[in-house]
């Protein structure tokens, strides 16, 4: 099969390979996975070698047949995490390797993988409910059960706007924090609850950029140091601008009595 390829084949595969891991990269998958199936999806295709190297913003595939080699580069903005198109990559992956999907099914279903996206109002209640759920883990009484809920759901439509609009992530991180924290106000000022401090310290908690520190750590740790250092200072840039707005929204409403 391999010696059949001819330059046209090569470079249509070498579109598709990268194609796939332009996807992986925009959609949050770590760097490993990234070029783990992004390789085997060339090889499973019939690519004698296949070289791929991340940076950042990019993407690059390197393929080589008959002695014949094609280099792709691609951009790959930021499209947010999405564990539907990481998925449906890897069953691609798996059914290409055995021989269920030629090249043209293969190009033709991984045209066909887009973002799923849940119901925003699912989303918004789902969230409010799981920051209300740390506040009754961390002992807060029913009142500040529900006093969370409200004050994340605030800031959830604030970040669900914001990102709809398409503003900066860090922008949209500081102003759904100031406006969570702003959202809890409330609490102090009318004392509800047995401990109101937890309506904003469970609040916040949605804005914890945990998959992006998680896969900064694992690319680090596989030898992906530049992609690793890369989401890691995005991470630590988020965390700084949801401090920056909760510290403002603090100020804002002389919080610091009740924070001592």
């Amino acid at each position: 099969m391999t010696s059949k390829l001819t330059e046209s084949d090569q470079r249509a595969l070498s579109r598709l390979c990268i194609q796939s891991g332009q996807m992986l990269l925009q959609h949050g998958a770590e760097s490993t996975l990234v070029v783990d199936l992004t390789r085997r999806l060339g090889l499973a295709l019939g690519i004698e070698e296949i070289e791929v190297s991340l940076s950042p913003n990019s993407i690059s595939v390197t393929t080589i047949t008959d002695r014949h080699c094609i280099t792709t580069v691609r951009q790959c903005p930021d499209h947010g995490i999405n564990m539907h198109v990481i998925t449906k990559i890897q069953h691609l992956v798996v059914m290409t390797e055995h021989q269920v999907l030629d090249t043209y099914a293969a190009a033709a279903r991984l045209q066909k993988i887009t973002a799923k996206r849940y119901n925003r109002w699912l989303v918004l209640v789902m969230v409010g409910l799981s920051c209300a759920a740390f506040s009754r883990l961390a002992g807060g009484d029913f009142a500040v059960f529900a006093m969370t809920f409200i004050a994340t759901c605030c800031g959830m439509l604030v970040r669900q706007e914001l990102a709809h609009r398409h503003f900066n992530p860090l922008l949209n991180f500081g102003a759904t924090a100031f406006v969570t924290t702003s959202a809890s106000v409330p609490g102090f000022y009318f004392e509800i609850g047995n401990n109101p401090s937890l309506i904003m310290a469970s609040a916040v908690l949605m804005l914890v950029p945990g998959f992006p520190l998680i896969n900064a750590a694992s690319d680090m740790v596989k030898g992906h140091i530049n992609i690793g250092v890369s989401r890691w200072v995005m991470a630590s840039l988020l965390t700084l601008a949801t401090c920056m707005g909760i510290v403002l929204a603090i100020n804002l409403f002389q919080l610091w009595p009740w924070m001592r």
